[in-house]
């Protein structure tokens, strides 16, 4: 008669992933931790917010590229609010988590280069939001419709808000990862339909931060300004050989 084979709590509790996978989980959820705490700590007052955003109206309307009331009022369709406002909601938690997934087993080099670029960026923006503080069109008092609380979600209640800092518009992370997920994508890819669709990832972005009322043109571009000096920091961090590492956090970023 066969005995039972025992069950071991080792084997329940365990994880389904590789030792490094979960250093890589666990260092993302650290830095993401880190990244949100120092944004309410670093949180703007309303009203230098609401300042700062009419400054941008002002600067922009000189350039020439204060379009946000046009692209909203072009777009304010019921099925395009909808596919915006869901884009919106899904571009950080959802599709950056979803392209880093793919990149660890598809190319670990792309994968290492965007961990490192979303790290760093985050590193240098923080900063910004404390010492520029800037309110979104939505809650500038310019006209710009918040069409993700008019139509999907209150943005503006108290359990949305203390997920984010509403403050922190400058720069617009959206736009500067969805434009770092892109291009890394576009460089994974094989097949030649869906990398031009990973590139187009970015500018969709773009236009959907836009067009929902949560960003200005100028916070799109100091995103892609800080994702890309967030790349340069990224790539000189790699470059540091760690001869000897103080803890197991070293080896997570020195490794490929």
């Amino acid at each position: 008669m066969l005995a039972a084979s025992p069950i071991r709590p080792s084997s329940v509790l365990r994880l389904p992933f590789s030792p490094r996978a979960r250093t890589q989980i666990g260092l993302f959820l650290l830095a993401y931790l880190v990244y949100s705490a120092a944004r309410f700590v670093t949180i703007g007052d309303l009203n230098t917010a609401t300042d700062n955003a009419h400054w941008i109206v002002s600067l922009q309307s000189s350039l020439h590229i204060g379009v946000e009331a046009s692209v909203q009022g072009a777009l304010d369709t019921s099925w395009l609010v909808w596919i915006f406002n869901h884009l919106y909601l899904i571009a950080q938690l959802g599709v950056i988590p979803a392209a880093l997934i793919f990149l660890y087993h598809r190319s670990q080099a792309l994968y290492v280069t965007l961990r490192n670029t979303i790290l760093a960026t985050w590193l240098l923006s923080v900063p910004v939001y404390g010492l520029f503080p800037v309110a979104p069109p939505r809650l500038a008092d310019i006209g710009i419709v918040d069409t993700i609380s008019t139509h999907t979600m209150d943005m503006n209640s108290s359990l949305s808000t203390s997920f984010y800092n509403e403050l922190a518009a400058v720069p617009s992370l959206h736009v500067g990862f969805a434009m770092a997920v892109g291009i890394a994508l576009f460089s994974a890819i094989r097949n030649p339909a869906l990398r031009w669709i990973a590139l187009l990832w970015g500018p969709v972005i773009g236009l959907t931060v836009v067009a929902t009322g949560n960003h200005f043109v100028f916070d799109a571009i100091a995103g892609i300004v800080a994702s890309v000096l967030g790349y340069g920091l990224g790539v000189m961090a790699a470059r540091i050989r760690i001869k000897r590492p103080v803890s197991s956090l070293g080896p997570a970023f020195a490794e490929a």
